[in-house]
């Protein structure tokens, strides 16, 4: 039965094995440990895993595979840890002089070490293929006795790794709980009445958020028998044009001649084969609702819905 995990990347937990037939120490809930990993020894929290837990880790196909338990972190460990860590930001702005020195188009992210210095990660994210071949040469007269790791990641990646807080002041998706970035366009802010302005809709990645998709379902839903934007309707005040839609409370805004808009529940109006002298300019009444008064830029749209790359999984 799984007794410990850890929490390691992308806040993915992965189950603590031991080997030699060895038993764990007492309550190592919520210590900080050594164990092995694919890219060698590091320093990690451990948890205790209750049995419904270790149930589905074992019944899973899908649960990572174990960590090797090395040993608790001594004293000695915690300054050794300590030094590592200065060690990190010396090493990342040394690459990041020699990067400047190759003119390298390549924005440097962070750097890693592994505990027992035997391997130094590099994670960086370019719009194109780098040749860092030259740059390799360098940092292996820098770096010695110390296998180098250049690992290109993408923009999504990075704030995965990198950690933070979304503008809705939760943590970063990408960095809690999400494990797969699934394809985002504007559409499914548009279909949302959500303002289609950068700042808005994308994430400190420079890329649409990823939460766009969470409950694009629930308005689909909540959008049939609604009325589309620009057609007339029969309301309880006379005859007017749809100008904005309020999916959740199931309300329509609609628009009459007079020029005043008025919001009515989508059981009180009624669609018909009319015209009224009402113009709908959408973009003004979207800004209207969303106070928004920054520009819209069609190239910033279409860069946020650049997806190529921007998730490698290679972190």
């Amino acid at each position: 039965m799984i007794k410990y995990a850890v929490n390691y990347l992308k806040n993915t937990f992965v189950p603590l094995k031991i080997s030699d037939g060895r038993e764990f120490p007492e309550d190592l809930d919520g210590k900080l440990i050594l164990a092995r990993t694919e890219k060698g020894e590091e320093v990690l929290k451990a948890f205790l895993v209750n049995s419904e837990i270790s149930k589905l880790f074992e019944n899973s196909k899908k649960t990572p595979e174990p960590f090797e338990f090395l040993r608790v972190m001594t004293q000695e460990d915690m300054m050794i840890f300590e030094d590592l860590k200065k060690e990190e930001v010396t090493s990342f702005f040394k690459c990041k002089e020699l990067v400047k020195k190759h003119n390298l188009v390549m924005n440097l992210v962070q750097c890693r070490i592994t505990f027992d210095r035997r391997k130094i990660s590099f994670y960086y994210t370019a719009p194109e293929r780098v040749d860092f071949r030259e740059l390799l040469k360098d940092l292996t007269q820098v770096f010695k006795r110390m296998r180098i790791d250049l690992r290109h990641i993408g923009v999504r990646d990075e704030s995965s790794i990198m950690d933070g807080t979304g503008i809705c002041g939760k943590p970063f998706c990408c960095s809690s709980y999400l494990r797969k970035f699934e394809p985002i366009n504007v559409k499914l802010a548009k279909d949302q009445g959500m303002p289609i302005t950068p700042s808005k809709i994308s994430g400190t990645c420079g890329r649409l958020l990823c939460c766009l998709t969470y409950e694009y379902s629930n308005y689909i839903e909540a959008a049939k028998g609604m009325p589309p934007v620009g057609s007339t309707v029969m309301t309880p005040s006379g005859l007017g044009k749809v100008c904005f839609i309020q999916f959740l409370n199931n309300s329509v805004a609609v628009k009459f001649e007079d020029g005043k808009i008025k919001e009515f529940t989508k059981e009180e109006i009624e669609m018909v084969d009319a015209d009224v002298n009402v113009d709908i300019d959408v973009n003004r009444i979207n800004n209207n609702y969303n106070s928004s008064d920054e520009k819209v830029d069609a190239r910033q749209l279409k860069q946020l819905e650049d997806d190529r790359n921007s998730s490698t999984g290679n972190v």
